[in-house]
């Protein structure tokens, strides 16, 4: 993990290695500011020497501004290390999930992926500037103070020790305690930004049901859970201040009675006496920042095993190691394969699948929900590789293609439509980002989708809102289609995408493909017979499995789940919008 973290250090490595020589040349200078001290007192104010007192205090105020300029210094390359390196860890992150497959993103929620893009890494951030500047300086004070400290007096210095071991061993307890606490928060922090995320993308359907109270008392549960967990650990870290509190006052009090009786004596100076009292409030002082440290340590612990996570996540696709980068044509044939989600799934999705398409037919895909239609056809595409079995794409194993290859060749048109803020240009180029706006148009003329975008108050400059919210669903997926044609696929799919278009639409953008890209594959899969019934042939799934194959004409003869679907869709009046078109 650490090795995975440090090496988004990358070009901060000299700001990294500043920043501590800078915070131990600090400590070093104020380490000498008590020595003379002592001296100014015991040699210059005891004995009257105006003289020594003015060169002590000038190299001690040259000390002072050594101090402040190398904790100057400690901080600026603190600050540039620690947010480079959040910077890089975050880019690496966000590269790294862009070469996940499917398969990879169902490990991690979407709602765990901006956690920790956003909270971890903010976190780790304040925990590397810590340790870089802290982490060095506490531990420098420490021990240059406790030297120091013997050299004076050894009697009086072993107060210190005996106070360090007993302040260490309570906060050791006391982090053990709290680690337990921080490692349960931060994945709650996935669970309250799924609540979020979900609530704020579906905004309209919580609306339109009137479940704003509902929603809030879910956020508040998932927010009170967090603050219940941070209370706990809190709670335990509050024992730190009164501990360290009681140890100084304590160290103060003993020294000053020890000291005190050594001076009578003639053991001690008075000026070595102010200065082992300073020593004594740096090194407990010190204790109070490692004490700090580990705190954050332990919080960031939990947030560097979820960023190591998603840097060390490698995709469950790779490219062969020589691929191929030639895709013949569009023919597709599935031989015996058989599909699983997850390894250790006892029923596989797809079943044992034997299915041969021709270069540019069209296929229609039907069958009821989880049938895995969806499934089948993610396949072509290599969103997922299959568990048994083979895909063949233009007569070649699909996985000896190029991924980049293969999937410029298969343009896929979602169940679920994506568009993302832009104009619509900007779009559709999506498909192709050297298309001209006359290509842009021809492809939205065959996707029916010129019409409304010609009657939008900028045209195809009009922009489009996060999420496609300014268009209608069905002019969403008009605009994705239009988008997939613009590759100039060797196979077209459309999953389930002209399900909010109208029949008249729906029949118009199956007639444009027919005569305008005749040697495309298209594979069609939808719930209406209409959107199938004049493919080349249709597919019946079922369960996981194809459980008819034909024309129309030939599965209302042969097959009983077409039979039943054709009958559920015709019984009635039929589609509500079959004589008319979207309003």
């Amino acid at each position: 993990m650490i090795k995975t973290l440090a090496k988004q250090v990358k070009e901060y490595w000299k700001a990294s290695v500043a920043t501590p020589l800078f915070m131990i040349l600090e400590v070093i200078l104020e380490t000498i500011i008590p020595l003379l001290m002592a001296s100014m007192i015991d040699d210059g104010v005891e004995k009257g020497d105006m003289g020594h007192i003015l060169r002590i205090g000038a190299w001690m105020a040259v000390c002072a501004a050594g101090g402040l300029f190398a904790g100057v210094m400690g901080g600026k390359y603190g600050a540039r290390a620690s947010t480079g390196f959040a910077r890089n860890l975050r880019q690496a992150m966000f590269e790294n999930i862009q070469t996940f497959s499917f398969a990879n993103i169902d490990r991690f929620s979407t709602a765990s992926l901006v956690t920790r893009l956003t909270t971890d890494v903010t976190v780790l951030q304040d925990a590397y500037q810590m340790i870089l500047r802290m982490f060095t300086r506490a531990p420098a004070s420490l021990l240059c103070a406790m030297v120091m400290a013997f050299t004076i007096s050894p009697k009086l210095a072993s107060i210190y020790l005996g106070a360090c071991l007993g302040l260490g061993v309570c906060l050791f307890f006391i982090m053990k305690r709290a680690t337990k606490y921080f490692q349960q928060a931060f994945p709650k922090y996935d669970d309250m930004n799924a609540s979020v995320q979900e609530n704020v993308s579906a905004v309209r359907v919580v609306k339109a049901y009137v479940r704003e109270d509902y929603e809030t008392k879910k956020f508040r549960k998932t927010s009170e859970n967090i603050s219940k967990i941070f209370t706990k650990a809190e709670r335990s870290l509050s024992y730190n201040s009164p501990l360290m509190m009681l140890a100084v006052y304590s160290c103060i009090l003993l020294i000053s009675w020890v000291g005190a009786k050594m001076i009578v004596v003639g053991d001690l100076t008075t000026g070595n006496l102010a200065s082992l009292l300073t020593y004594c409030i740096n090194i407990l002082m010190s204790l109070m920042m490692l004490s700090m440290i580990f705190v954050m340590v332990t919080m960031s612990a939990a947030s560097a095993r979820r960023i190591a996570e998603v840097l060390n996540e490698t995709s469950s696709l790779q490219n062969p190691s020589v691929p191929d980068f030639d895709i013949p044509d569009g023919s597709i044939r599935f031989d015996r394969v058989r599909f699983s989600y997850h390894a250790t799934s006892e029923e596989p999705v797809l079943k044992d699948i034997n299915l041969s398409v021709r270069s540019g037919e069209t296929i229609g895909i039907i069958g009821g929900t989880g049938s895995a239609k969806t499934s089948l056809v993610n396949l072509i595409s290599r969103l997922y590789d299959v568990s048994e079995g083979t895909v063949f794409v233009g007569g070649k194993d699909v996985r000896t293609y190029d991924l980049e290859t293969l999937r410029s060749q298969v343009a896929v048109v979602l169940q679920k439509n994506v568009l993302f803020s832009g104009t619509i240009l900007e779009n559709l180029r999506w498909g192709n980002p050297d298309a001209t706006e006359e290509e842009c148009r021809q492809a939205c003329l065959l996707a029916c989708a010129d019409e409304f975008i010609q009657r939008m108050p900028d045209g195809y400059h009009t922009r489009i809102e996060q999420g496609g919210t300014n268009v209608s669903g069905g002019q969403k997926q008009r605009l994705c289609i239009a988008r997939a044609l613009l590759k100039k696929p060797k196979i077209l799919i459309l999953d389930d995408s002209t399900s909010a278009v109208d029949t008249a639409t729906d029949a118009k953008i199956r007639k444009a493909f027919t005569e305008e890209i005749p040697d495309t594959t298209k594979i069609i899969i939808a719930q209406r017979i209409s959107s199938v019934q004049h493919a080349d042939r249709i597919v019946v799934m079922d369960n996981g499995s194809i459980d008819g194959i034909g024309t129309h004409e030939q599965l209302l003869k042969t097959n009983a789940i077409y039979q039943e679907v054709y009958a559920s869709q015709t019984g009635g009046s039929g589609d509500f919008d079959e004589n008319g078109g979207e309003q």
